[in-house]
């Protein structure tokens, strides 16, 4: 007898549709509780950067990252596990500083701020803010922990699951003796290089914070279908004849079926953003003009994740050592991004992107370079 078909999970809702909800509720206590941001940490970069927020009027605050270690409160904060009452805010801030500067344009004069954990881990900070002076008393102080004590086990709970589908990636990788150039240094620098685009192009098309952290997250699943491909192809030193490559080829669909089977096994379907997931899988070797494969897909038919990762796995393909040829610098393979943009092959809005932050892409490049070669190999 077949096994019965389970119906689909339902799908979890986007974090930032969530906290919006959460939010509602919160003000119908507290209705002088006019924003709650988000901002996660990355300590790889030591960086805080927006995620989610749910902001009544004005401006919102998106695309923006700055270093904890230029921040000492917030850093003492984070370490000591402290909460932090703000009552005028126009008292305190320098307007020199982009974060500050736009608290005082928004008119906001009060703020609470609490860090987020699980168990040992710092995730990030939430910040409450009211465009009343002195606007939480301390009993409104103790709701609004409880609130970020909510908001904190929701950002934890998508972490961990991110991070358990992550973690059979990598030991699947390792169970199958996966000896392919996709190190773990590749997969670092393609990732925020990925983000660093994604970032660029949010005002563009309308990117929020959360998708811009999704592709940077799943952007380093996109090739696990070779775990599948034999390393005489995988590994091969010199071009692949036509029946290698198709068979190189078929690590797309390969992909996909784990991707699948992964999200199963962990019970990961309701995953907010598994689309953006499938996505990048099925489709980062799409071109704009239909030469990339599987589906030989053409412009806007390719999703914008998919384009954005494409171009950052091109570039750290060019400007890394590989079995058959020597890096490229960054210049070189900024010149050959632009000549793949203007044949009509790239995203060039997303190559742009890179050009503009080539300091920045030159750093992820260093931090995150292969151990051979930041050891001068």
């Amino acid at each position: 007898m077949d096994k019965p078909r389970m119906p689909p999970a339902p799908r979890t809702e986007p974090l930032g549709k969530r906290l919006k909800i959460l939010h509602r509720e919160l003000r119908q206590e507290l209705p002088q509780a006019e924003r709650i941001g988000c901002a996660l940490y990355d300590p790889a970069e030591d960086l805080l950067k927006t995620f989610v927020h749910s902001t009544c009027a004005g401006r919102a605050l998106q695309q923006y990252e700055f270093r904890m270690a230029d921040s000492p409160s917030l850093l003492h904060l984070a370490r000591q596990r402290q909460v932090r009452f703000l009552p005028d805010l126009p008292s305190v801030l320098d307007g020199r500083v982009p974060h500050s500067a736009w608290v005082l344009q928004e008119g906001y004069r009060s703020s609470f701020t609490v860090p987020m954990y699980h168990q040992d881990t710092f995730l990030g900070f939430v910040f409450f803010d009211s465009r009343r002076p002195d606007a939480f008393s301390p009993a409104d102080q103790r709701m609004l922990r409880l609130h970020a004590g909510r908001i904190a086990l929701m950002v934890a709970a998508e972490w961990l699951s991110i991070r358990a589908l992550l973690g059979s990636v990598s030991i699947a990788r390792a169970f199958c003796d996966l000896r392919d150039f996709e190190t773990g240094a590749h997969l670092e620098r393609m990732s925020r290089l990925a983000r660093l685009i994604a970032t660029d192009l949010a005002d563009e098309h309308g990117l929020s914070d959360e998708f811009v952290e999704q592709v940077f997250l799943f952007a380093p699943l996109h090739d696990i279908g070779k775990i599948g491909i034999p390393d005489a192809i995988l590994l091969k030193p010199g071009r692949l004849d036509p029946g290698e490559r198709q068979i190189m080829q078929t690590h797309v669909e390969r992909g996909l079926q784990i991707i699948e089977r992964m999200l199963d096994d962990l019970s990961l379907r309701s995953l907010s953003g598994v689309d953006i997931l499938r996505h990048i899988v099925e489709s980062h070797h799409e071109l704009l003009d239909g030469s990339g494969y599987p589906g030989g897909l053409k412009g806007e038919a390719i999703p914008i994740e998919a384009r954005i990762v494409t171009i950052a796995d091109i570039f750290d393909a060019l400007t890394s050592r590989r079995p058959y040829k020597e890096p490229w610098s960054v210049t070189q393979a900024l010149e050959e991004m632009d000549r793949m943009a203007a044949n009509g092959q790239l995203d060039p809005r997303g190559v742009v992107a890179l050009r503009r932050q080539a300091e920045r892409t030159q750093d992820i490049c260093a931090r995150f370079a292969d151990p051979a070669e930041s050891a001068g190999d």
